[in-house]
């Protein structure tokens, strides 16, 4: 295996938990600044006030994209394992 291939192999698996991270980690910003605004507005300075909503983001972001980001990881392990015979090469 070169050292190329290895990069290869490297930089697509970075590419797929960065995608497979985003749907929740925006649903997370979104909620939470949605949040610090209306704080800001309210002059409401609850810690808690933000906890529970990007709790509950997030927990709604999951069930929504799970199939999605099960097909995204199962995609990338078959192509990971069925090229091994290649790698060893």
């Amino acid at each position: 295996m070169s050292p190329e291939t290895l990069l290869d192999i490297m930089q697509e698996s970075f590419k797929v938990g960065l995608m497979l991270a985003m749907p929740i980690m925006l649903s997370a910003l979104t909620v939470g600044v949605a949040v610090s605004v209306l704080q800001a507005v309210t002059s409401v300075q609850e810690q808690t006030m933000v906890f529970v909503p990007k709790i509950v983001s997030v927990v709604v972001a999951s069930i929504v994209f799970f199939s999605w980001m099960m097909e995204k990881i199962m995609r990338f392990t078959i192509t990971l394992l069925s090229s091994i015979p290649e790698l060893l090469q």
